[in-house]
């Protein structure tokens, strides 16, 4: 599955949208091609019956044998059989062209890119459907559609792919037997929450995936958890996801960032959770809250949600940064040494607004741990307001006596912004 603007999801349009659309991302995401490619093939169990309904008898085969160990991995049951297909290219394509035209509608792309142009981190011209369309299908080899609750192969995957490509995926479709993959990372819970709960799936499948590549490779039983090094050796791999694929190298930062997030630190979280003797599916009470308990554990506060309400203008899009994109942001912007000023994030919204005028103009309302993590951040951005899609004032203030600042970008005089703590969300 993946969730984030741009994390694949699979619906792998999903958390594409991320820029972050309030992405739909309605399903499980897709495994990296370069995870596929380190896949090994390994001894053939017998084939279970009754584990896989498909068209195609070397898939089930090969899917049956899997999906015990697979399940017992995951550290939940099998409740019921995995429907499992081939789909040529030509057709992920279409389905592509489909979500987007069902989730991404045009006027909805113009606007998240016009949010995050203002912000400094897309130009202004970006295509955001095109880009999406050629990440995906240059991207996806196989994913799981919760929607059909369906795992869907392409059939252009090398046959020495297949073990390491199902492993992935069918760690989705066992997941999504137990927990509601589509409303864990539904748009309306907000980009950060669902980028979160995105992170916590895809790496939860995706340590499954390599510690049973281990296995396979070694001949020997391999338990994650316990080797404190693996998630420094699984970075470099993905990383180097950066440069081996076009459309992704080609990508600005902040899409990358978000496509790899899910694999990077979200292999991290789970991982973390397995080392601390906590060897669980990341969902109910380990389920993050938002970005930020990804990159910490779980070491901070839930995020304080945001209502805002706009006066002499006419509200055209809404939704959170978060964690993540806040240490985008700030690595543009100021620096990569800045990205730590994150870490006192509580929470934030920023409005697209159109003004009297028919200009766009953005204000991001952010809540902070404390006054000193607000006036870092507010003393960093200072000096580089300049670098913003417009002309930008950055204001110290509070909300209901949380410390805060506003930064409004390209808003006229006659244009005001209410911001209260919304405690129903």
């Amino acid at each position: 599955m993946c969730h984030n603007m741009f994390a694949m999801t699979c619906n792998p349009v999903r958390r594409a949208a991320r820029l972050r659309r309030r992405a739909r991302h309605r399903g499980a995401a897709a495994a990296p091609a370069l995870l596929l490619a380190l896949a090994c093939t390994g001894g053939a169990q017998e084939p279970i019956s009754n584990l896989v309904i498909s068209s195609d008898p070397e898939l089930a085969e090969l899917a049956a044998a899997l999906l015990p160990d697979i399940a017992a991995r995951s550290g939940l049951e099998l409740r019921e059989p995995v429907r499992l297909e081939r789909r040529s290219r030509e057709e992920l394509v279409r389905y592509l062209e489909y979500k987007l035209d069902a989730e991404l509608p045009e006027a909805e792309a113009k606007a998240m890119v016009s949010a995050y142009a203002l912000l400094g981190l897309v130009p202004h011209s970006l295509d955001l459907r095109e880009v999406l369309l050629s990440l995906y299908t240059e991207q996806v080899a196989g994913f799981y559609e919760p929607d059909s609750t369906a795992l869907f192969v392409m059939d252009d995957q090398p046959e020495m792919d297949l073990q390491g490509l199902l492993v992935h995926e069918l760690v989705h479709a066992v997941q999504d037997q137990w927990f509601d993959l589509d409303a864990l990372t539904d748009s309306d819970l907000g980009n950060d929450r669902a980028a979160a709960a995105q992170a916590a799936i895809e790496g939860h499948a995706t340590l499954v995936m390599f510690e049973f590549m281990a296995e396979q490779a070694t001949g020997a039983p391999v338990d994650l958890g316990q080797l404190p090094d693996f998630a420094a050796q699984l970075r470099p791999a993905l990383e180097g996801m950066r440069t081996q694929f076009p459309a992704l190298a080609g990508a600005p930062a902040v899409i990358q960032e978000a496509l790899l997030f899910p694999y990077l630190e979200g292999a991290g979280y789970v991982l973390r959770l397995w080392a601390a003797g906590n060897r669980v599916a990341p969902f109910g009470d380990f389920l993050p809250a938002s970005t930020e308990q990804i990159v910490l554990l779980g070491g901070s506060a839930p995020p304080v949600e945001l209502s805002v309400s706009v006066t002499g203008g006419r509200l055209v899009h809404e939704d959170v940064l978060g964690h993540l994109e806040l240490s985008i942001f700030l690595q543009e912007h100021v620096g990569a040494a800045s990205a730590s000023l994150a870490d006192g994030w509580a929470g934030d919204r920023y409005v697209l607004v159109e003004t009297a005028s028919g200009d766009l103009g953005l204000v991001w309302q952010v809540i902070w741990d404390d006054a000193v993590a607000r006036d870092g951040f507010a003393d960093a951005l200072d000096g580089a307001l300049n670098s913003l899609g417009g002309p930008a004032t950055l204001e110290r203030t509070d909300i209901e006596g949380r410390p805060a600042t506003q930064l409004s970008i390209g808003i006229t005089e006659g244009v005001s912004v209410v911001t209260v703590l919304d405690r129903e969300r």
